[in-house]
C-alpha cells in the first residue's frame, strides 16, 4: 500500500482495507497483518484457516508483535505518513496465504468491490486491474522471478465524503492593523454546540477525558467557529528586503493528538522563502513554472505531535520572506494566503472584505496640501489688491 498524497497522512487508529472475493477464497494464513474476524469456518477440520469471510476486513498489525508475524513495512498501527512529508514511511506491506483461489492465472479470479478507511470515510477505491508481473531479483542479484499474477487498485479521497462541514479555519492579523479577523462563525458546523466544554470548566478535571472513541466523536473547546483546529496567519514585521509572518496551529479537540500534522499554505512569495523557523519546510510545485505553494511540518522528536486542546495544543512557528520588488504590497489582503490546508483538508478562511487592510493615509495628506495651497494663494491674492 503506497500513500502517494503529497500532504495528506493516514493517522491512527490507522487504515482499514476491506474487499469480496470472487469465488469461495479462504486466508490460510497472514503476516504484518491481520483480519478483524475470522468467520464460519466450520467446514474445516484440523487446519484451521485465519478467515473464510467473503468479505475479509484487514488492519494493520501494533509495533512489537513478535518477529515470526512481521513483514517488511508492516506493524505501524495502520499509520501512513504522506509521501511529501516521510516517502520512506509512506509504504505498509503485508503477506497472505490464499486458499481455494486457483493454480494459474486463468483460473485466479480477481478480488472486487475495495474499501478503504483512513480511518474514516473519503476514499474510494476503483476496480483491481491486471498490469505486468512483479518481478523479485534472487539475493545473489542475479537471477529473475516472477509473480503468478499482479493487479494495482487506485483509491482516491474525496474531501466531501470524509465529512460535511470543514475540519480546520482560517484567522488573520497584522502590525499595521488593530483588527483581528476571526474564524468565520460556524465555519465547521455548529452541530456541537450543545456538547462542547468551556476553557474553564472543571469538567476539564475528570480523568480519562481525553481517551478517544472508538466513533472518534470530537470534544471541543466551545469557540464562535465549533473547528478543530484553528490556524492563525500573523503578518508581524517589515523590514526593507524581508517581512515576517507567524504561524500558530490550535488545536481545540481535546481528544485528539494529531501525529505527522501538515500545513500547505499557498501565497505568491513562497517562491521568495528565506527562512523557517521551528517548523520544517518543503516547497510543492504543482506546476513547473509556478511557485507558490508549500508545506510546512513539525520537526521529528520536537513538536510533529499538535497535542489536544489545552495549554499545550499549540505549535507555532516564523516565517522569513524576501520582497518581490516587482510584485510586492501589503494593499488588498496580498500579504495573507489564498489557501490553507491542514492534514490534506482545505479549511475555510474569512471573507476577503475582512482582512486586515493597510491604512491609507494617501488621502488626508493631499486634502491637508490642497487647503495650504489654497490659503497660500488667498494671501497672495490679498496682498496684491
Amino acid at each position: 500500500m503506497n500513500n502517494f498524497q503529497m500532504y495528506r497522512h493516514i493517522m491512527s487508529p490507522g487504515w482499514t482495507l476491506g474487499w469480496t472475493w470472487a469465488k469461495k477464497e479462504v486466508i490460510w494464513s497472514m503476516v504484518g497483518a491481520q483480519t478483524t474476524e475470522q468467520g464460519d469456518c466450520s467446514k474445516f477440520k484440523g487446519n484451521i484457516p485465519h478467515c473464510c469471510k467473503k468479505t475479509p476486513t484487514v488492519v494493520d498489525l501494533l509495533p512489537g508483535v513478535p518477529y515470526n508475524q512481521q513483514f517488511t513495512n508492516c506493524c505501524k498501527g495502520g499509520v501512513l505518513a504522506a509521501w511529501g512529508q516521510d516517502p520512506q514511511s509512506a509504504v505498509s506491506a503485508f503477506q497472505i496465504s490464499v486458499g481455494l483461489a486457483g493454480t494459474s492465472n486463468k483460473t485466479v479470479k480477481l478480488p472486487k468491490n475495495f474499501t478503504l478507511l483512513g480511518p474514516g470515510p473519503g476514499y474510494t477505491c476503483g476496480p483491481a486491474k491486471v498490469v505486468p508481473s512483479t518481478t523479485f531479483l534472487t539475493p545473489d542479484r542475479r537471477r529473475k522471478t516472477q509473480a503468478l499474477m499482479t493487479w494495482n487498485v487506485t483509491c482516491t479521497y474525496s474531501q466531501f465524503l470524509a465529512r460535511k462541514n470543514p475540519n480546520c479555519c482560517v484567522s488573520f492579523s497584522s502590525f499595521y492593523n488593530e483588527t483581528i479577523t476571526p474564524c468565520p462563525t460556524c465555519a465547521c458546523g455548529c452541530q456541537n454546540k450543545n456538547n462542547c466544554v468551556k476553557s474553564d470548566s472543571k469538567f476539564l478535571k475528570m480523568v480519562g477525558l481525553n481517551t478517544p472513541r472508538k466513533d472518534n466523536a470530537p470534544l471541543l473547546q466551545c469557540t464562535h467557529h465549533m473547528c478543530p483546529v484553528r490556524v492563525h496567519w500573523h503578518v508581524k514585521q517589515n523590514y526593507k528586503e524581508y517581512w515576517r509572518v507567524k504561524v500558530s496551529i490550535t488545536n481545540f479537540n481535546y481528544r485528539m493528538n494529531y501525529t505527522l500534522w501538515s500545513l500547505v499554505v499557498q501565497h505568491p512569495n513562497l517562491n521568495n522563502v528565506t527562512q523557517v523557523f521551528s517548523f520544517d519546510y518543503k516547497p510543492l510545485v504543482p506546476y513547473e513554472s509556478i511557485n507558490d505553494t508549500g508545506m510546512f511540518y513539525g520537526m521529528k522528536y520536537y513538536n510533529d505531535l499538535l497535542m489536544e486542546a489545552g495549554p499545550l495544543g499549540n505549535v507555532q512557528s516564523e516565517v522569513l520572506l524576501r520582497k518581490d520588488k516587482d510584485t510586492f504590497t501589503f494593499k488588498q489582503g496580498w500579504a495573507f494566503p489564498r489557501k490553507v490546508y491542514f492534514n490534506g483538508d482545505e479549511c475555510m478562511l474569512p471573507p476577503p472584505d475582512t482582512y486586515p487592510f493597510l491604512p491609507n493615509s494617501a488621502h488626508q495628506h493631499l486634502s491637508f496640501t490642497s487647503f495650504t495651497f489654497i490659503a497660500a494663494m488667498f494671501f497672495l491674492f490679498v496682498t496684491l489688491w
